[in-house]
């Protein structure tokens, strides 16, 4: 599997489009605010000449509400601050970055009222702000050397470059790791990560300026034990889902064993260690915070006492936006909505039974 060339939220606005079913990541946003905010704050005051442009890049930005949340949240704290210090607040040049096949039109064309509107809440002294799309992977270089003051990242680092290697005869019924998976397969995805993660730090450490800022929110887990349901519970339903379909020879049994998903959920142990080793940034802060699968719900979007009152129904469709375009690659899309219609009810299962929680790791750094 291509990932590069595949993996893209659901773009739109349409009951399947991540912009309608992004509420987790909303909710993740808001409770890691003020983590962002202390980071943005100490860069200001650590400047020792004050950048009339201050530079931001949020990776794998997606699109739809959550979009520019976080910039403007980072712009409205260092406005604040220019003005208690009495400085020209600066201009703003923020870079959204996702892959190739990201919805970058509809984040286009909200531009114009959201700058508007930061313009109306900031009122006089507010700086220009430039905003540029950059499309391409985040483990390879995407911004000149020395360009950049602030980097932002969330829900988005959990997702690998590409699919481990030799996983296709070794993780039979599995589309992750599961508690049935070998120890190959759960060494594979941890060196994926390992590869990754480093790389990204490496190139990220090119282009952020000494003493630049960077705050990361990954979909992770707790537990030392990878195959613990806090990081890949939601997989494990799925697969649930396409083996009762392989059963009832819906699916291809060679489709299911060839599929696996291009994700790691790492500790927060997993990650301190990566950003060790690689050396080139000093952890301000990590901290672990839960979500409900229950907090899928968009309550914007859908009506609270209308017909999508399913929690069933809230998690798949928030999984179908995510995870729609890796699936209708590999199986087609014929099967999608049988494939969604199976995972909601057995979603719906076991919410009823069990609590179930998003776990999320958030680091925040210095570039040395």
């Amino acid at each position: 599997m291509e990932v590069y060339q595949v993996l893209h939220m659901n773009g739109g606005i349409g009951d399947a489009s991540y912009a309608s079913n992004s509420s987790v990541q909303k909710k993740v946003i808001t409770m890691t605010k003020p983590i962002r905010e202390q980071a943005i704050v100490d860069l200001y005051n650590s400047s020792s000449n004050n950048p009339t442009t201050l530079c931001i890049a949020d990776l794998g930005c997606s699109s739809g509400p959550n979009t520019l949340l976080v910039v403007s949240h980072l712009m409205e704290m260092v406005h604040i601050t220019c003005k208690k210090l009495a400085h020209q607040t600066p201009e703003f040049q923020v870079y959204l970055n996702d892959l190739p096949g990201n919805d970058f039109n509809t984040i286009f064309k909200s531009l114009p009222g959201f700058l508007k509107e930061m313009k109306k809440q900031m009122g006089l002294g507010f700086g220009p702000c430039f905003v540029t799309g950059v499309p391409g992977s985040f483990y390879d270089r995407l911004f000149p050397a020395n360009s950049l003051h602030f980097v932002h990242s969330s829900y988005s680092l959990m997702w690998l470059s590409q699919v481990p290697a030799g996983l296709e005869s070794s993780n039979k019924e599995n589309i992750y790791i599961g508690s049935n998976s070998p120890p190959s397969v759960l060494k594979a995805y941890h060196e994926q990560f390992q590869r990754d993660f480093t790389l990204f730090l490496k190139c990220r450490s090119e282009e952020l300026v000494t003493g630049g800022r960077m705050v990361l929110t990954i979909l992770g887990r707790k537990s030392d034990d990878p195959t613990s349901k806090d990081g890949c519970y939601i997989w494990d339903l799925m697969a649930m889902a396409l083996n009762e379909m392989v059963a009832e020879g819906l699916i291809e049994e060679e489709k299911m064993d060839s599929f696996n998903i291009p994700q790691y959920t790492p500790s927060p142990a997993e990650v301190k260690s990566e950003v060790q080793k690689e050396g080139s940034f000093s952890i301000d802060g990590l901290e672990v915070s839960t979500v409900p699968w229950s907090a899928c719900r968009n309550y914007e979007y859908y009506p609270s006492d209308g017909y999508f009152t399913d929690g069933g129904y809230d998690v798949a469709i928030c999984m179908r936006s995510v995870a729609e375009s890796l699936l209708s690659s590999h199986f087609g899309c014929d099967i999608i909505d049988k494939v969604f219609q199976r995972y909601k009810e057995i979603v719906a299962d076991r919410m009823a039974k069990e609590k179930t929680e998003f776990f999320n790791v958030t680091i925040s750094m210095t570039r040395n």
